[in-house]
């Protein structure tokens, strides 16, 4: 989502690439003839779904790509580009449905490439990533919003993923991950503080000072309790995409069908990846709290948390809406050409965490954690 450590300001970050020139790109850099282009909306890289005519010698017809131009504070981070694309293809080749890289005709994975010629223009990192078929879950949230399974399946990938990754990814570049003041990663709830301003003087300033304060009170002083891991760190219902398993019109199943995004990882706890991905999955649901309870169930399934753990999840959970919410406004005052995109989380995620902590932590845990109870007596 964010580049960097800390929130930078995106009109000096994020790339402006035209089409004409990325067609030239693709040419130059992939030696890959570009039929058609369209650009996909992202945060503060910029990304295109690209039509390539295959290499001679191979079968006739087009094989698509997505073209992925960092942003130029996180381009100067190769070490880090590195882990993330290392990671995909690690995950890949476990059986997740990551992208992989196609190869620059260098045969490397990534090229830092100049916009423009004169002495003051910025450099972007470039890579073109394989296409992942489906459809990301927030375009479909009304018609998957009774299919429990779907979301029980969204934590299991959730703690596998991890899981994977703590404990079989040794790529020399993994140490980039420990980016320290990194405003995603669920640890830095309190650099929220900095950034309030953007929500002016209202009540939902006053919600997230509250969420805040008891992060610093009731969550900071046990994280060194938590078990640490690699986390993605965004697996949001727009990064999960999803295909029908069934050719049943009336009530068709849904397997998770691609993994998108790794730019937010970093190193964290195994409980972050799933109180992230419990927010994400509320946002679009007409009950929110109770998918929330079934993402748990699937994540426990796998990596069952431990009472401390369980003891933080409510206000994990609060501090990934805060997050959010906070660093969304701030970067739409930045970039306010881009507040469409930047802003689909507030949409409904204000009214979604409001409705949580008035529900308040006891029932909400008595709901989540009687899901997952559900689960461990009568099964999947």
């Amino acid at each position: 989502m964010s580049s960097g450590n800390e929130c930078q300001p995106q009109t000096l970050s994020k790339p402006a690439f035209g089409e004409k020139e990325v067609t030239e790109l693709v040419d130059r850099v992939f030696g890959l003839k570009v039929l058609w282009i369209r650009p996909l909306p992202s945060y503060d890289d910029q990304n295109f779904h690209v039509r390539v005519s295959r290499n001679k010698g191979e079968a006739e017809g087009a094989d698509e790509y997505v073209l992925k131009i960092t942003n130029s504070e996180d381009s100067q981070e190769p070490d880090l580009i590195e882990a993330q694309t290392q990671a995909m293809i690690f995950l890949s080749a476990e059986g997740f449905p990551s992208a992989t890289p196609y190869l620059t005709k260098d045969g490397n994975i990534m090229s830092l490439e100049p916009r423009g010629s004169g002495p003051g223009n910025k450099k972007y990192m470039v890579r073109l990533l394989t296409y992942l078929p489906g459809t990301p879950i927030a375009k479909i949230a009304a018609k998957i919003a009774a299919n429990t399974q779907i979301f029980y399946e969204i934590g299991k990938l959730a703690a596998s993923l991890d899981k994977a990754l703590s404990e079989k990814f040794h790529h020399p570049s993994v140490k980039s991950l420990h980016r320290g003041q990194f405003i995603w990663n669920l640890a830095n709830v309190p650099l929220l503080d900095r950034y309030l301003y953007a929500l002016g003087q209202n009540k939902y300033r006053e919600v997230v000072e509250q969420v805040i304060k008891q992060f610093k009170e009731k969550v900071i002083p046990k994280l060194s309790g938590f078990r640490a891991c690699i986390n993605h760190g965004d697996l949001n219902d727009h990064n999960i995409l999803v295909d029908s398993s069934s050719p049943s019109l009336e009530d068709p199943q849904y397997r998770v069908s691609g993994i998108l995004d790794f730019s937010d990882m970093s190193y964290g706890c195994y409980v972050f990846e799933v109180a992230i991905a419990m927010m994400y999955v509320m946002i679009e649901s007409s009950d929110p709290l109770r998918v929330a309870g079934h993402v748990l169930a699937g994540f426990e399934s796998v990596l069952p948390l431990t009472a401390e753990e369980r003891d933080a999840l409510f206000l994990l959970v609060s501090g990934r809406f805060s997050q959010s919410l906070v660093v969304a406004a701030h970067t739409a005052l930045l970039y306010p050409e881009n507040r469409e995109y930047l802003m689909l989380t507030a949409t409904n995620g204000w009214q979604r965490l409001t409705e949580m902590l008035e529900v308040g932590q006891e029932a909400v845990e008595k709901m989540w954690f009687g899901t997952v109870k559900a689960y461990t007596c009568h099964g999947p």
